[in-house]
């Protein structure tokens, strides 16, 4: 089953898993790096790792337009739902048997208030394990935390890491995550999408491929790897 991974800018991904399109923090409004408008994309899943606006993004239209479901903990989904889209909770540590394959929240440093205010529970990132064994994970924006090495413990395959600083991990912590992390490739994300998380991405991929065994893609907006 082909595995097909598109980054579309800041945190927003999505995967195509078979016949399964997902979409990951669909942030395309309002986002400077974005290569596509909302209305060009379609979906049949929507996962969101935490509440802020650039994370949550577009989802209620999408989800509307593509009757699509989104995926969050149980207060995102609780808020969504009365937007009248399709949710699925879940909270972190738990996991759940999708069409697409085992999605399991795993713990995130960051907030995750929403747009309105509302408390948005706590910040996830995303372990998908495909049908094919593969494990893909998502980390959302966070801070370097030691149980990543409980994460890498699972054998991933491609781990997706911001790497912008001030709001997440910076290129020396995200370092230091791969190594805990240990994963056969890494994507970076969240970063350069403003002035304030700007870095240079290429040094990064050099530290990356000098002191650990993975390979770093970088990816241009709406770039595209099969895995």
């Amino acid at each position: 089953m082909k595995t097909t991974l598109t980054w579309y800018g800041h945190g927003t991904f999505g995967v195509m898993l078979g016949d399964s399109r997902i979409l990951i923090d669909p942030f395309f409004s309002h986002n400077p790096s974005s290569p596509i408008t909302p209305d060009e994309i379609e979906t049949d899943y929507i996962l969101v790792t935490h509440g802020h606006f650039d994370h949550i993004g577009d989802a209620v239209n999408i989800a509307k337009r593509c009757d699509a479901t989104i995926i969050a903990n149980a207060e995102i989904a609780g808020w969504l739902s009365k937007q009248k889209v399709k949710t699925h909770a879940q909270q972190i540590g738990g996991g759940f048997q999708h069409p697409f394959g085992y999605l399991k929240l795993t713990l995130a440093i960051h907030g995750s208030r929403l747009p309105d205010g509302s408390y948005g529970g706590l910040a996830s990132g995303f372990l998908l394990t495909t049908h094919t064994g593969n494990k893909l994970y998502f980390a959302g924006d966070t801070g370097l935390f030691g149980d990543m090495n409980l994460i890498g413990e699972e054998g991933i395959y491609l781990a997706a890491l911001p790497i912008g600083d001030n709001y997440t991990m910076g290129p020396q912590d995200a370092l230091r995550a791969l190594k805990m992390l240990k994963p056969k490739v890494v994507v970076p994300m969240h970063y350069n999408t403003w002035p304030l998380i700007e870095q240079d991405v290429d040094a990064w991929k050099q530290l990356v491929e000098n002191e650990t065994d993975t390979i770093c893609h970088i990816l241009q907006p709406g770039d595209s790897f099969e895995i």
